[in-house]
Formats: C-alpha cells, sequence, structure tokens
C-alpha cells in the first residue's frame, strides 16, 4: 500500500511539473498597432515560418480559404469606421481571411473572430469580400509579415506579405465630419484649443477665416510660445494678409530668440523671406 501511494505521489508530482512547463508556439504571436487620424487599428496574428517549403500553391493550396497566419484566425480591429473597397466598415473587430490564387486574392473580413483557423468558416459571415492583384516581393520573405505601409492622416495600406508574394489593399477614415464636431464641442470648455483649431483647419484646407480667428486667440493667450506666430503667419499668408503674416513672423523671431528657441529662430526666418 505505502508502494502504491509513493507511485501515485510520483506520477501526480510529475504531471503538476510537466503543467508548468511553458513551450513556445512554432508561430510567434504578433500585435500591429497603427494610428488612423484620431483613431487605431489593431491587428493580433501568428507568424509562420517557410523552413524551406513551397508556400503558395502548396502549403497555403490555392482557391482554398485560409487564415492569413496560423493558430487562432487572424483578427483586425478598428476602433472608429473606416472604408475598404469603398464599402463602409463599422468600428469593432473582425477576422481576417483570404483565398490565395496566382492572379488574384479574395480578401474577406469576417464578423466571426471566434474561430480557430479558418475550419468554421462561413460565407454568410462575410462583412467584406474583395478581390486584390498580388505582386512579387523584391526579396524573399521567410516569416509572413502583415504591416501598415503608405500612412497618412486618412488612409494606409495594409500589406499582407510571405515566400516571394505581397498584396495591399487601402483602408480610409473619413474622420472630417468628427474632428470638426469634437472641435466646436472642445471651443465650449473652458480650456479652448485654438492653435490645434487653426492648424487642422489650415491643413484641411477648411474655413480660413476661422483659422485666422483662433490662432489670433492661441498668439493672445500664449504670446509667449513662439511656434504661435509662426502658424498665425502661416495661416494669415494663407488668408490672403500678408503684411499681418510679415509682422507675426517678425514678432516670432524674438521670441524665439528670447526662449532660446533656434529651431523657430529659423523657421520664423524662413517665413519673413518668403513673405518679403
Amino acid at each position: 500500500m505505502r508502494k502504491y501511494i509513493l507511485v501515485l505521489l510520483a506520477t501526480v508530482f510529475a504531471v503538476s511539473s510537466q503543467a508548468q512547463v511553458k513551450i513556445p508556439p512554432i508561430s510567434s504571436s504578433a500585435k500591429v498597432e497603427q494610428g488612423l487620424g484620431i483613431h487605431k487599428i489593431t491587428l493580433n496574428y501568428h507568424r509562420p515560418n517557410m523552413n524551406n517549403r513551397k508556400i503558395f500553391g502548396d502549403l497555403i493550396p490555392f482557391n482554398e480559404i485560409w487564415r492569413t497566419g496560423a493558430n487562432q484566425a487572424t483578427v483586425v480591429d478598428f476602433q472608429g469606421d473606416v472604408q475598404i473597397d469603398g464599402k463602409v466598415v463599422k468600428g469593432g473587430s473582425y477576422a481576417l481571411f483570404t483565398i490565395p490564387n496566382p492572379d488574384s486574392w479574395t480578401v474577406i473580413l469576417s464578423s466571426n473572430t471566434e474561430q480557430w483557423g479558418s475550419y468554421t468558416y462561413n460565407p454568410d459571415e462575410d462583412v467584406v469580400r474583395f478581390e486584390v492583384k498580388p505582386e512579387k516581393t523584391l526579396k524573399t520573405v521567410e516569416t509572413l509579415t502583415i504591416s501598415f505601409e503608405e500612412v497618412t492622416p486618412t488612409s494606409a495600406q495594409m500589406q499582407i506579405a510571405w515566400e516571394d508574394t505581397q498584396i495591399s489593399f487601402a483602408i480610409v477614415a473619413d474622420q472630417q465630419k468628427e474632428i470638426v464636431a469634437s472641435i466646436e464641442q472642445a471651443m465650449q470648455s473652458d480650456k479652448k484649443p485654438y492653435l490645434a483649431a487653426a492648424q487642422y483647419y489650415y491643413n484641411n484646407n477648411l474655413d480660413i477665416k476661422r483659422a485666422s480667428e483662433w490662432v489670433q486667440k492661441a498668439v493672445e493667450t500664449t504670446p509667449e510660445l513662439p511656434w504661435v506666430y509662426f502658424w498665425k503667419a502661416r495661416i494669415f499668408a494663407k488668408a490672403g494678409n500678408k503684411q499681418e503674416a510679415l509682422q507675426a513672423a517678425t514678432q516670432g523671431i524674438e521670441v524665439a530668440k528670447k526662449a532660446d528657441n533656434d529651431e523657430y529662430i529659423r523657421l520664423n526666418t524662413q517665413m519673413v523671406e518668403e513673405l518679403k
């Protein structure tokens, strides 16, 4: 009996010890975050390696649904609404599937994110489905890589690359109405974002008169900051008020000198030269 108990205890100890062992996955997990305007895109996927294998048309058969990764389905989360292939995709999480072929890939966003691989994929759960043309990579990509390229405040290209093949497609975020509304709301608060609002209107070719009013308020409320004069010069010049723009840049040089700010001494000086 004592011998039996000792064997049992040894077995329990062995199982317990094994349960504590951490074994790394063959395909490492990755999380990619990309800002897009005022929102963020988050991508979670696993990254298989080639390991001397032929990938597309072999390990990943043509014309079959692929999880676009390994292990769990690849999941992309949009913090706000975006447009993909001309279609509005509401903010939220989606599984990313693809169907590779030599001359065309099908890209799919599915509403079902709780999937292991693509074994339970259901086309009825598709939110977006479209075609893209694959391209050859400049060099062999050993590890599956999904990245965001050509990022602007309103768009980014999602790129999927592995072996010698890559695809990319645009994700567009039209957030202007949302941003303008947030500016209007912020202007009702005690701390009004005069400079940020003026910059946004200037950079996006909105009401230059309002931008001029706001940047003037920025100068009045923070006269010790050399960059507000630089922005006043830019905005007033765009509004056609060259004389006041020149005066602002000249003031900006003096304020920058007092602040020992070489960058805005240089930038305001450049503005003066451009406005003469």
